[in-house]
């Protein structure tokens, strides 16, 4: 019998170069035509602003080079990209506060991608076989658990805007919940590839779809619970939400029953219609949304004046935007951080959010491709948790500041200020390279099974997948 050989496809580095270098150019653009249109003249740090993005990019650039020559040539320069455009935004909102005596964080923000991509390279020197992470699955568990736990530690947690999700030593905050999509993508997926058969299995039907059996529901009944807690104890709807859909996202891909998707939303929306009964911060935000244009609830302390300023100055910007610099995004509390898609909308238009949610699109995209094509089961389902993960958060953002859902206090990946969502967005790209390497090498090329000679029952698993 004739064998056919496919050849391996070559990795396209130089083609992630010219797309990199696009990226830099998007950023760093931004950055000089904000201040050209504020002051008439190129900002004096520029050389200073291009040697750092330059020199970031040239270690993230080389890493991707030794450490996971294979992987997909658009996530990284799309992540660039996006993180430029954040930092443009940041900066130009930071000359409006300078102006106005507020707090600048433009120098801090660019701390935290540095130190952000910094931890993304460690992860790819730990994590070479995306495998060995499904061996750590319960303690990945743990972990989340005990991340969720750590803001409501007294003298540890800080409560915020009616949500206590923030924690804060040594006088720097963090917010455990963005290292949580993380961990429980990891968790998830490590469960559900071995426990997939029993919960595909159907029981009776209803309306057309095959029901699952009552002693399989445990799982999402367990991860239902932990919604809810979140909801009760730290009274943060988005999180709660990102976590829940997580799951149920995965256990739809994981079994390829749509009845899943429906008995997920069956159990969280009236949870959440109970939580806005009992709980005044969850109820206020549903009633600043179906209300936000009422006068008493835009001049109330904690009403809708932000969002219908947001929404005032989306409409201004308009078809093409008012242009870098040119618009008022700091009338809006926290423009730069649950606002920024808010900001980059009024100053690039519709077509630049667009543009923007484009980039989104391509790299969840890019991710779900790579689950496809990644060989073990564990792999696919963690590909693919990563990308519902980033879409599910995107779309919380953008579906709060249209006034689409309620506002959720959730912030745009790569773009909004703060250093645990650029931590935690930099981490996912770090799994997805990884896992994008292991998807497109050639079996030739492929490393050695972690387990082999070790476990010989996982190894047999992981055979049977």
């Amino acid at each position: 019998m004739a064998t056919v050989t496919i050849a391996p496809t070559r990795p396209r580095r130089f083609f992630e170069l010219l797309l990199l270098l696009l990226a830099l150019a998007v950023g760093i653009g931004g950055y000089a035509l904000t201040s050209i249109n504020r002051t008439g003249a190129l900002p004096a740090n520029l050389l200073q602003h291009i040697g750092i993005l330059l020199a970031i990019s040239l270690i993230a650039k080389l890493g991707i080079r030794f450490l996971a020559p294979y992987s997909d040539p658009v996530i990284l320069p799309i992540a660039v990209a996006l993180t430029g455009l954040g930092l443009a935004m940041i900066y130009r909102l930071d000359q409006s506060y300078q102006q106005l005596d507020q707090a600048i964080v433009g120098m801090r923000q660019l701390m935290f991608v540095g130190v952000a991509i910094i931890l993304a390279a460690i992860v790819l020197v730990l994590v070479k076989d995306h495998r060995r992470l499904r061996s750590f699955t319960y303690t990945f568990g743990f972990l989340s658990l005990l991340l969720l736990l750590l803001p409501m530690v007294p003298g540890l947690g800080v409560e915020t805007y009616g949500a206590r999700v923030w924690i804060r030593i040594a006088g720097v905050s963090f917010q455990p919940g963005e290292l949580v999509k993380i961990t429980l993508a990891i968790f998830f997926a490590g469960y559900l590839v071995r426990n997939r058969d029993n919960l595909a299995i159907g029981g009776r039907k209803f309306l057309g779809m095959r029901l699952p059996r009552a002693r399989d529901l445990g799982p999402i009944l367990v991860v239902w619970l932990i919604g809810i807690l979140i909801l009760v104890l730290q009274r943060d709807l988005g999180t709660s939400l990102l976590f829940f859909g997580l799951f149920v996202a995965i256990l739809y891909v994981a079994t390829n029953r749509v009845s899943w998707l429906v008995i997920g939303f069956a159990m969280f929306a009236p949870a959440v219609l109970v939580a806005v009964q009992v709980f005044p911060h969850v109820a206020n935000r549903f009633h600043v949304w179906l209300h936000a244009l009422d006068e008493d609830v835009y001049t109330q302390v904690g009403g809708s004046y932000q969002l219908v300023q947001s929404l005032f100055g989306q409409a201004s910007g308009g078809l093409m935007g008012t242009g870098w610099g040119r618009g008022y995004p700091q009338l809006v509390p926290l423009a730069n951080s649950d606002f920024i898609l808010s900001s980059l909308a009024e100053e690039l238009g519709l077509t630049g959010l667009l543009a923007i949610l484009v980039l989104y699109l391509i790299l969840i995209e890019r991710g779900l491709r790579t689950a496809i094509s990644v060989r073990d089961g564990f792999g696919k389902l963690l590909a693919t948790g990563l990308s519902f993960s980033l879409a599910i958060q995107v779309f919380v953002v953008l579906g709060g500041i249209t006034r689409l859902i309620p506002l959720t206090g959730l912030t745009a990946p790569f773009l909004a200020a703060g250093g645990s969502s650029m931590v935690s967005s930099w981490l996912t790209i770090a799994l997805l390279l990884r896992l994008s390497d292991a998807a497109r090498r050639p079996s030739a090329a492929s490393p050695a099974p972690w387990n082999s000679g070790i476990h010989p029952s996982l190894e047999a698993a992981e055979a049977s997948e």
